[in-house]
């Protein structure tokens, strides 16, 4: 389960796909939104927020879920936001750090995450050694509130714990599974071949994108295990007598926030 990278050397890397979130979560986690708890919110819980303004510097990478509709670019990409959900993404785009893209499976509504941790933009964001291990255990360890020491995990591993944002509380139980990717420095990336009559899906292995400096102390780049998460929504705004859920804090100050990040970024372009 690899990504399809663009502008790689040699051509045809591709990321993992080292996280999914489940589609035995319940209903209102699946929607992708940052509103009434959905996918969004969930991440701001672990401060995860979308992009600095919106605005995607980077190149979109393609996966293939399997769900017959082939390679398809990744929704968006979300980043590390040092607790300031207005600004906070515009700082791990020039610093560095956690960020995700994901993907959304067509037949069964489940997401599929490839994280990692980055380099600065000065060094081109390339991922540093362990990247992509570390960076899917940050995620897991944020949304269970547990330190996870790198290289410790096992497919029999099991983490679950509580995040909150918005007057939203979700509680993440996490399985790492193995056989899905490979403990290597490659792994295989499915392809989809429709011919006349049927649909064909065929697998064949690929190269681990920046394998040569990610992989570190005689470790392959990627351990082959996908961290599951199943999210349920253990507590919501309850509807006030006109119908609608109260704004939290969180969302009271979107407005402000919003309009900081823009003089912000105008700031920034000016220097």
């Amino acid at each position: 389960m690899l990504t399809i990278a663009n502008d790689t050397t040699p051509p045809g890397l591709g990321e993992p796909l080292n996280l999914i979130l489940s589609a035995d979560s319940d209903a209102a986690v699946l929607v992708h939104s940052a509103s009434n708890g959905g996918f969004l919110n969930y991440m701001l819980s672990t401060n995860l927020g979308e992009e600095c303004l919106g605005q995607h510097l980077g190149a979109y990478q393609l996966a293939n879920l399997g769900d017959g509709k082939g390679d398809v670019p990744q929704v968006q990409e979300l980043r590390w936001n040092f607790g300031n959900p207005y600004v906070g993404t515009c700082q791990e785009t020039l610093d560095g750090g956690l960020h995700l893209r994901y993907w959304i499976q067509n037949n069964t509504g489940a997401y599929f995450l490839a994280s990692s941790i980055e380099k600065p933009a000065s060094e081109y964001h390339d991922i540093p050694p362990d990247g992509y291990n570390i960076g899917r255990d940050e995620i897991v360890g944020n949304l269970t509130g547990t330190y996870i020491p790198p290289r410790t995990v096992s497919s029999s591993s099991t983490f679950q714990g509580t995040t909150s944002y918005a007057n939203y509380t979700y509680q993440t139980s996490v399985q790492y599974v193995s056989g899905l990717l490979q403990n290597s420095s490659s792994a295989l990336r499915v392809s989809h071949h429709p011919p006349k009559r049927h649909l064909m899906l065929t697998t064949h292995a690929v190269g681990v994108n920046h394998n040569q400096t990610v992989a570190v102390n005689g470790y392959p780049a990627i351990d082959g295990l996908v961290a599951v998460l199943t999210v349920k929504v253990t507590s919501s705004p309850k509807a006030t007598t006109t119908g609608r859920a109260p704004l939290s804090k969180e969302s009271s100050v979107g407005f402000l926030g919003s309009a900081l990040a823009i003089v912000l970024l105008s700031v920034f372009l000016l220097v």
